[in-house]
């Protein structure tokens, strides 16, 4: 069970990553029109779309990377929860 708890935690931390070197992209001009940076948006913003429904930009200020971040972060920690609870 552990092993199997690793692979998830790992996983969803990647993708936090994943996320918080998409939002550094748009920092550099053409940086999310480059390759890597379509492959990351292939990637992040069908998860990112649904918090972006929620949570409107204000102005140029987005913060539903930060929520999503975050979900994930709990979703981690429920993970954790249940692994505990089982054994």
């Amino acid at each position: 069970m552990d092993f199997l708890y690793s692979i998830i935690s790992t996983v969803l931390s990647i993708y936090s990553y994943a996320i918080i070197v998409y939002i550094l992209l748009s920092w550099f001009p053409g940086a999310r029109e480059s390759s890597f940076g379509g492959l990351l948006a292939k990637i992040v913003e069908p998860y990112l779309e649904p918090f972006r429904k929620i949570i409107p930009p204000l102005g140029m200020i987005d913060l539903s990377p930060i929520v999503a971040i975050l979900a994930l972060r709990f979703a981690q920690y429920g993970v954790a929860s249940i692994f505990n609870m089982i054994g």
